[in-house]
């Protein structure tokens, strides 16, 4: 395990680090928490399941614990940008199905053992409009600590996770927006599709 996905991307631009994770016991009863919380302890799973589980048994893991973290077509919506809107209601289904796949697979790639990684959940959960911001610190024995802050916004009734920061200020959306722009410029909503899905099946 080496990082968070979307750094996967954020990597073309610049960025690159190592990335590690346990949960630290509750410290707040914010609910605006619930769903990084879980992805913590989701991806401390994985990572313990390690190369027993194998990637197929790690994205099986991940799956249903990213469907409940995040709010996967809002992302889709935010990343694609304004072409959104000219999408057939087909290419839209498709454009979410392959962004999930690639939000699931990353995580499944990236998260692949555990050696003794923490990380914690700052109890100050910080208000944005009608969203909140939630920061993690993620620590390694003998590495620094990284920052790494969750928006999340209400959807229904449920916290969902709507964007990722690494040192609470790269974001994953941006990051994400900017290298699908260039391949929607090119081919359209089908080509962004086949791009993702590419992403997704890296190994």
């Amino acid at each position: 395990m080496d990082r968070l996905p979307f750094f996967a991307v954020a990597r073309a631009a610049g960025f690159a680090i190592a990335l590690v994770g346990t949960s630290a016991p509750a410290q707040t009863s914010d609910p605006a928490r619930a769903p990084v919380e879980a992805l913590d302890n989701g991806l401390i799973s994985i990572m313990k399941g390690g190369k027993k589980l194998g990637t197929a048994g790690r994205v099986a893991q991940i799956a249903p614990v990213v469907d409940r973290a995040f709010d996967l077509p809002y992302m889709t919506r935010l990343a694609v940008g304004p072409p959104w809107v000219q999408a057939t209601a087909a290419e839209r289904t498709a454009l979410i199905a392959a962004f999930r796949k690639l939000t699931i697979n990353e995580y499944a790639r990236n998260f692949a053992d555990w050696s003794g990684q923490a990380f914690a959940i700052d109890p100050k959960i910080d208000t944005r409009g009608t969203d909140r911001l939630v920061k993690t610190t993620l620590s390694a024995p003998r590495e620094a600590p990284v920052s790494i802050a969750y928006r999340v916004r209400m959807v229904g009734a449920e916290w969902r996770i709507t964007d990722v920061f690494f040192k609470n200020a790269i974001s994953q959306l941006t990051t994400r927006r900017a290298d699908f722009a260039a391949v929607l410029a090119r081919g359209g909503p089908t080509a962004l599709i086949e791009h993702i899905n590419t992403l997704a099946d890296k190994r």
